[in-house]
């Protein structure tokens, strides 16, 4: 069977996405591979469709519990046999599991990395044929990786144990250059193929906002989305606490994720979510690393997290069915100075020595300021983050906060050389916080102590601070200003910044237009524009896609899986559009294979054909696509 043919009969799908494809024939060959796909890229493809191909089973090295729950349950229901090997079994089913895969009743394996050198698994490893050994979240056995686990070292040993080498493929969602290199060094892959399927996600709406009050902003946001599931990250526990109580006084399902409940209750709560009986998810960065929820259609970050492959990653747990999906983030610069105190003092993080202490810290401290730059620049969001991670994105890309905002052009040469000849005059001392009060005129017990308040710059800024902290943030990031790290980072002067103090040179910055500003615009716009002809369009039938949706849940719930891996939101939008009568024409449906057409098909095709029948829609108003 082809490549394509398992595509089509296990997953639904027509046509390979970039990279899968190169990936799989490089597999088949017999060499090592490396992956580094976005989230919700289809990077399990990538290993799947192989080990269905292959003689003998393949084993996935995973690290999270729910990740392989969810994946084991998709492959089942699709009609592959697959099992689990984690700490959630007793020793009685993983006997179970291993008698059974000796036998061989499965194609593929997912085992957690803690497991491998077990006797009974390795005893198990050693007598059936392995043909490929893939390992998930490869970036985890970096130690300049974002979640460095330890349990990951034990892989090498693994392989190098195997009475015979199988395949290794590794794949990972957000991996810097010297990320890549760790990976392919410390697994020791043979000649591998390197793929970098490029990390844009197109349907991902970029934003980041600076609202004075958080919640706020959350409840604005989330106002008119109390249909959509959607997940809210949160830098602590009490903040997880505190916002999921707020959503649910407001009337949203919400449950709440984080490390310091019973095993208990965050496995209760985070099935509520994949199983939709909780609209959003309030959590830490505890939660989700391998959530494989196909129908999340926001997550907003309340707190800035630590770093871009931390925030890109979260992010992509969005639209992973290829639906537009909004990503938000509410920045504030509180959020920096809790993580530069976490990079000194975390006392949970174990140093092998002082000065792998400092190389890791320092790693630390350029990772958060490159995040502190994304979320206070007014270019473009994506271009951002796709240059982080070494691709040449277009200026703009039209679906991110900053390409959609009205912006404008404003002089800051004067503001600019104010905040210069502040930062000289106290001795390139201080941080921005006091740098600002000085300029603000703002007294306190540290001003008058120091004298600061006696200085010929201060009260001299008649902006804003919320405007001035903005200026601060853009001549550090564009090297007029330096930020030192450490416990205690201060503003030093950059080379830029003494052609603006002597008069030499201008500065100007983008500035977001004021929501009074906009309102005042727009209300000029409608006075003196013509009116438009109103344009064609073909939504889906909101009706049919809750009775699709009901039909899932129920069938669902008969399972006992989550609704998704039924089908996901977008095999139903599809449905909803192509209005198939015969099984033929539901096999086209994206994301219908054949054993789910089996095995769901005529369910699905008596919804639609009764929803016509009552007269629910008119075939003639809805855009049907091109079959493939």
């Amino acid at each position: 069977m082809t490549a394509q043919r398992v595509l089509k009969q296990y997953f639904g799908y027509d046509r390979f996405r970039s990279g899968q494809e190169t990936l799989i024939s490089n597999i088949m060959a017999g060499r090592d591979a490396l992956g580094v796909m976005p989230t919700g890229a289809g990077k399990s493809v990538c290993f799947q469709v192989p080990a269905l191909m292959m003689e003998g089973v393949t084993l996935i090295v995973s690290p999270l519990i729910s990740l392989m729950k969810d994946q084991v349950n998709a492959l089942t229901q699709s009609g592959v046999p697959a099992a689990f090997i984690n700490s959630s079994l007793t020793d009685r089913q993983i006997d179970k599991a291993l008698r059974n895969a000796r036998g061989g009743a499965y194609k593929m394996i997912y085992v957690a990395p803690e497991r491998l050198l077990t006797p009974g698994f390795v005893s198990f490893a050693e007598s059936v044929k392995i043909s490929m050994l893939t390992v998930d979240e490869a970036h985890c056995i970096s130690q300049w990786g974002q979640d460095f686990r330890p349990s990951y070292m034990q892989i090498p040993e693994f392989i190098n144990g195997l009475p015979r080498r199988p395949v290794v493929s590794a794949f990972t969602a957000t991996a810097t250059p010297h990320v890549r290199e760790d990976i392919v060094r410390m697994l020791m892959l043979r000649g591998p193929l390197v793929l970098t399927s490029g990390f844009d996600r197109p349907n991902l709406s970029l934003s980041v906002l600076k609202p004075k009050d958080k919640y706020a902003a959350l409840a604005e946001f989330l106002s008119g989305k109390r249909d959509r599931s959607g997940i809210v990250y949160c830098g602590a526990r009490r903040t997880v606490e505190e916002v999921c109580d707020r959503l649910r006084a407001g009337g949203y399902s919400a449950s709440r994720y984080h490390a310091g409940l019973s095993d208990c209750e965050r496995r209760d709560n985070q099935d509520d979510f994949l199983y939709d009986r909780a609209q959003i998810m309030v959590a830490t960065n505890a939660f989700g690393m391998g959530i494989d929820k196909s129908n999340v259609s926001f997550v907003v970050h309340y707190n800035m997290p630590k770093d871009i492959e931390s925030y890109y990653q979260e992010a992509g747990r969005a639209g992973r069915d290829g639906s537009n999906a909004d990503c938000v983030l509410l920045y504030s610069g509180q959020d920096v100075r809790t993580h530069e105190w976490m990079i000194e003092n975390d006392r949970e993080i174990q140093y092998p020595d002082r000065e792998a202490e400092e190389a890791i810290k320092a790693r630390s401290r350029k990772r958060l300021r490159e995040m502190t730059f994304y979320s206070t620049t007014m270019d473009c969001l994506r271009g951002f983050i796709l240059r982080y991670f070494g691709e040449t994105p277009p200026q703009t890309c039209g679906n991110c906060g900053n390409c959609n905002a009205e912006f404008e052009t404003i002089d800051i040469t004067e503001d600019a050389r104010q905040i210069f000849l502040t930062v000289a005059c106290t001795n390139e001392r201080f941080g921005m916080h006091t740098i600002i009060d000085v300029m603000s005129g703002r007294t306190g017990e540290k001003i008058e102590r120091l004298g600061l308040d006696q200085m010929p710059m201060f009260g001299v800024s008649s902006r804003e601070v919320r405007v001035l902290r903005e200026i601060a943030g853009f001549l550090v990031n564009h090297k007029y200003l330096i930020k030192t790290t450490g416990e205690y980072p201060v503003l030093k002067l950059g080379e830029r910044a003494n052609d603006v103090m002597h008069c030499r040179a201008a500065v100007t910055m983008k500035m977001a237009v004021t929501r009074r500003q906009q309102e005042a615009r727009e209300s000029r716009k409608e006075r003196n524009a013509p009116k438009p002809l109103p344009a064609a369009t073909y939504p889906v039938d909101k009706r049919l896609f809750e009775v699709l949706r009901k039909l899932r849940l129920e069938i669902a719930n008969g399972l006992g899986v989550p609704a998704f891996v039924v089908f996901g939101d977008s095999t139903l939008t599809d449905m909803c559009l192509r209005l198939p009568k015969t099984k033929e024409e539901f096999l086209n449906v994206s994301g219908v294979g054949s054993v789910k057409l089996e095995r769901f098909g005529v369910q699905f095709l008596d919804a639609i054909a009764g929803f016509l029948q009552r007269g629910g829609i008119s075939e003639d108003a809805v855009q049907r696509p091109h079959m493939r």
